[in-house]
């Protein structure tokens, strides 16, 4: 009788290392999502504040010193950077039913409504999965 080895995907844990760096990003992409313009990284840190809930300081702590991260902080930051990538598709859905309402709809148009539908999609999928 000949027995073989079951292999299993292989769950990479990650170190809290990994997490800062992670995290760094995506507060990085955040601020430049909300900042509108020169000089306004502060204030929008602030906004992002008032809207998720993350302190200032531990926000601006990440994006320029933090060696580490915990990972409930990890989570929390990954979930609103989640939630800012789904309210822009929001908004290219929104601007694409204007665009549709205005009798100038076509292909092109059709195309990116149906990626954009997708794309929804996958991020709730995600949030889904997170729960």
């Amino acid at each position: 009788m000949k027995f073989t080895e079951t292999k299993h995907p292989e769950h990479k844990v990650m170190s809290s290392v990994e997490y800062a760096e992670r995290a760094r990003g995506y507060v990085n992409r955040m601020v430049e999502k909300e900042s509108r313009g020169w000089g306004d990284q502060g204030p929008a840190l602030g906004r992002i504040e008032t809207r998720y809930g993350i302190p200032y300081w531990t926000l601006e702590h990440l994006r320029k010193w933090a060696k580490t991260c915990e990972t409930s902080l990890f989570h929390r930051i990954r979930a609103a950077y989640l939630h800012m990538c789904e309210q822009q598709v929001l908004r290219a859905q929104h601007e694409i039913l204007v665009e549709k309402a205005s009798g100038e709809f076509d292909d092109d148009l059709a195309s990116l409504e149906a990626e954009a539908a997708a794309l929804a999609a996958r991020i709730q999928a995600k949030k889904e999965a997170r729960r």
